[in-house]
């Protein structure tokens, strides 16, 4: 530790955000990255504690108090070091994970923690910005060939660690562009594109091959698949949105969060659609339904994109401010969010149930809702009643649904490979990242459910390790 009185003489700050009356005319990245000596003083306050809780709270391990001291001490090519040894995708984390670790800090038990993942963000873009990462293929290949389906977070972070190993790696991909949701379902306020353009580049250096544009099942075979490759990793997300099945669903104007937010990315992309296709809340009165970060992402687009004013609803009650006996330090607590995209404007509102959507001439005009309160049954189980004489109207021209996911879609490699799910329709798999079908591993929300990127980081890094094992007998890949 540098500086032993550092948590007790320097405050926690953050870095600046553009002002919203500026970001809110563009699409830019809205945070600033941290400039050195910034994030030099605010390294300072780790205390390399005796047990770094932030490395339980981490779920791929970072080496968090050792690269902040070296960041302190100024020493950044040590830091990348060590950054670079635990996350294939830091500056992705850095910009977008809700910092676990953050919570788990030591100092947040009486002080404000540490800003982890700034740092995280300032140490690889030091390191682009110095020319400290370029491409390492490996000296060897084994004559091992595998195939990983899906180019999000776990099937980039797998395919990567296995190409380290010596593998030969092919990155099937439907889309016609790699990163999956890192590009079609993070605006580009909070992800810039050229950010994940710059890794995949480096990837596909190293050996990598990806191949887009590819629908596994339909375009090709599973059956060709098999043949072709010693092993295959399924790592395609989990897609399957949840809806809400209410009176007037059918009504036009009601669209799942993702299919928005991907049609708003592939337009900044310079992709036309036509008049039925394109979804546009400009001079329209938006309600997102669904209180988490892809409805704070949608508001924020929506904001864009011109609205004439936007409604956030969630169904759960308005979370607390700070900690409560329910998430007592170092879990990670359920907590009042306010993003980015919440300080450019609109209104959120907690506790309401939409009842039924209302509309004129099959077009949608207002929602139906009303208030509700939680209790508990005889057994101790929540649930939700209404209050009574609570209900009112919101008008709305445009509703998007940002309920989160149920489970993987299943056409496609579940279906051909007969893959066995589990009892929420997620891939089953053993111990090893196995399914049911030998040499088919699976990684991420796929298998998971839907969680956080650096979940699905930690996911493929694990997955490739025992793909490794499978394949070789043994493995020197890390197992986080």
């Amino acid at each position: 530790m540098g500086d032993i009185k550092g948590f007790l003489k320097v405050k926690r700050k953050t870095s600046q955000y553009r002002p919203v009356c500026e970001r809110l005319k563009d699409y830019s990245e809205v945070a600033v990255v941290p400039r050195p000596e910034h994030s030099e003083e605010q390294a300072s306050r780790c205390m390399d504690c005796g047990i770094p809780f932030c490395h339980g709270g981490c779920p791929i391990g970072n080496y968090i108090p050792d690269w902040n001291d070296a960041i302190f001490r100024g020493h950044w090519e040590k830091a990348f070091g060590l950054l670079d040894a635990t996350n294939n995708l830091p500056e992705i984390t850095g910009r977008i994970c809700p910092a676990p670790c953050e919570y788990a800090c030591v100092l947040g038990i009486n002080d404000d923690p540490v800003t982890i993942r700034e740092d995280e963000e300032a140490i690889i873009e030091y390191a682009f910005k110095h020319n400290l990462i370029k491409p390492r293929p490996p000296k060897k290949r084994t004559g091992k060939k595998i195939a990983v389906i899906g180019s999000g977070p776990a099937g980039l972070s797998c395919s990567h660690q296995l190409n380290k190993a010596g593998h030969s790696v092919t990155v099937f991909e439907r889309d016609d562009k790699l990163g999956g949701i890192l590009r079609y379902g993070i605006p580009d306020f909070k992800l810039e594109k050229w950010i994940l353009d710059r890794r995949i580049r480096l990837l596909e250096k190293e050996g990598i091959i990806f191949k887009t544009s590819v629908s596994v099942g339909t375009d090709y075979p599973v059956s060709k698949l098999k043949n072709e490759f010693d092993a295959i990793c399924l790592a395609c997300g989990s897609r399957e949105p949840r809806d809400l099945l209410v009176e007037g669903r059918n009504l036009s104007g009601i669209h799942f969060a993702m299919d928005y937010l991907i049609r708003s990315n592939k337009i900044r992309n310079g992709e036309k659609f036509g008049k039925e296709d394109l979804i546009d809340a400009k001079d329209k009165k938006v309600v997102v339904i669904g209180g988490g970060d892809t409805g704070a992402d949608c508001v924020g687009t929506s904001h864009r994109q011109g609205a004439s004013c936007v409604t956030q609803i969630e169904i759960m009650p308005m979370p607390a401010s700070c900690r409560t006996e329910d998430f007592p330090w170092p879990k990670y607590p359920l907590l009042l969010k306010t993003s980015t995209s919440h300080e450019e404007g609109g209104s959120r509102h907690w506790s309401v149930l939409t009842k039924k959507f209302i509309g004129e001439g099959g077009k949608l005009k207002k929602l139906a809702c009303a208030k509700v309160e939680f209790a508990k049954d005889a057994r101790g189980c929540p649930i939700i009643k209404e209050v009574r004489g609570s209900e009112f109207e919101i008008d709305a021209d445009l509703v998007v649904l940002a309920l989160g996911f149920l489970h993987p879609q299943k056409e496609g490699p579940i279906q051909e490979l007969k893959i066995e799910l589990d009892t929420r329709a997620n891939v089953r798999t053993d111990e090893n990242f196995m399914t049911s079908v030998k040499g088919v591993f699976s990684a991420g929300d796929m298998r998971r459910g839907q969680s956080l990127i650096v979940w699905a980081i930690s996911e493929g890094r694990r997955a490739a390790y025992h793909i490794d094992k499978y394949l070789m007998g043994q493995s020197t890949l890390p197992r986080l």
